[in-house]
C-alpha cells in the first residue's frame, strides 16, 4: 500500500518514515541527512538541498520523491519533467509540521501510528504551555539563522522559543516565509537588547568570535552575561520530528539554566 520506492530530498520525511517503521520504502536521501544515524549509513545519497544527482535519482526508479521548501522548486521541476511523482511540503508553523507528518504516515499506510506519534507531540506541546504559565520571568531571545546578512528565525523557531519558555525578540517577523524578508540589522539587535543569543547558522558552524565581538552588540544582555549558545541545525532548523524530540527540549534546557 502506498509508494514502495521513496526518495527523500530532506531529512524530515526520512526521520518520520523511520519512526513509522517503514524505512524499507526509502531508496535515496539527502547528503545532509543526520537523523536517524542509521539512514546515512544505509541509504543512497542522491541530493544536496538545492541540487540533486538527477541521473542517480532516475536510476533508483522512485515512485515518489518528497522534498521541502520553495528552494527545492527547480529540482522538483526537473524531476517532474522527467516523469517522476514529486511531493513538496512547505511547512512553516508547528501546526503545519504536525499535519505534514500525518500526511507522510497516510502515504506509507501507517495512519494510526502517525496519529499516535503526532498526538504525543501535541500532548507535549500542551504540557510545555502549562509549565510556562508558572514561569515568573521569560528571557528575551535572539535566534540567528545566518550571519551576513543577519537573518532571524523562521516561524517554527519563533514558536519553539515560546514553547521553551522564552520570548522571541523578533517575533513580529516570524510570519515572513522567505529568509530575505527576515533580514535585520545589527542595530536592531542592540535595540531589542535580548537576554539570550542562540545561533544555528544553517550549513556552517557558528563563529563565536564574530558574535562576541560585534561592536553594535556590546551593550546587550547576552554579551554582558555571556549567555551565548549554539544549536545543531539538525534539531532546530529541520521542521520535522527532531524539533519535538530534541530541539524544543534543548531550548528549554538552555533557558532554564542560563
Amino acid at each position: 500500500m502506498g509508494p514502495e520506492r521513496i526518495i527523500c530530498l530532506t531529512e524530515e520525511p526520512t526521520e518520520m518514515i523511520y519512526l513509522l517503521g517503514e524505512e524499507k520504502r526509502i531508496v535515496g536521501i539527502s547528503v545532509y541527512t543526520e537523523r536517524p544515524t542509521r539512514a546515512k549509513e544505509e541509504k543512497t545519497k542522491v541530493s544536496a538541498f538545492i541540487s540533486g544527482n538527477i541521473k542517480k535519482i532516475l536510476s533508483l526508479e522512485p515512485d515518489l520523491v518528497i522534498g521541502f521548501s520553495d528552494i527545492q522548486g527547480q529540482l522538483a521541476k526537473d524531476l517532474i519533467e522527467r516523469g517522476l511523482n514529486v511531493l513538496i511540503f512547505n511547512q512553516r508553523s508547528m501546526a503545519e509540521i504536525l499535519s505534514n507528518m500525518q500526511i507522510i504516515g497516510n502515504l506509507v499506510g501507517q495512519s494510526e501510528k502517525a496519529k499516535s506519534i503526532t498526538d504525543g507531540w501535541k500532548h507535549q506541546i500542551q504540557s510545555w504551555q502549562k509549565e510556562n504559565e508558572s514561569l515568573q520571568r521569560k528571557p528575551k531571545v535572539f535566534f540567528q539563522e545566518w550571519d551576513e546578512p543577519i537573518i532571524t528565525g523562521i516561524q517554527w523557531v519563533s514558536e519553539a522559543i515560546s514553547l521553551a519558555g522564552g520570548i522571541d525578540s523578533f517575533s513580529h517577523l516570524k510570519d515572513r516565509k522567505l529568509a530575505k524578508d527576515r533580514i535585520i540589522q545589527a542595530e536592531d539587535v542592540r535595540e531589542a537588547n535580548p537576554d539570550i543569543y542562540v545561533g544555528s547558522w544553517c550549513g556552517k558552524a557558528m563563529d563565536w568570535d564574530w558574535v562576541r565581538n560585534k561592536p553594535e552588540w556590546q551593550s546587550t544582555g547576552f554579551i554582558r552575561t555571556n549567555r551565548i549558545f549554539e544549536m545543531d541545525p539538525s534539531i532546530i532548523l529541520q521542521p520535522g520530528p527532531a524539533l519535538f524530540l530534541e530541539g524544543i527540549p534543548k531550548l528549554r534546557e538552555l533557558f532554564l539554566t542560563a
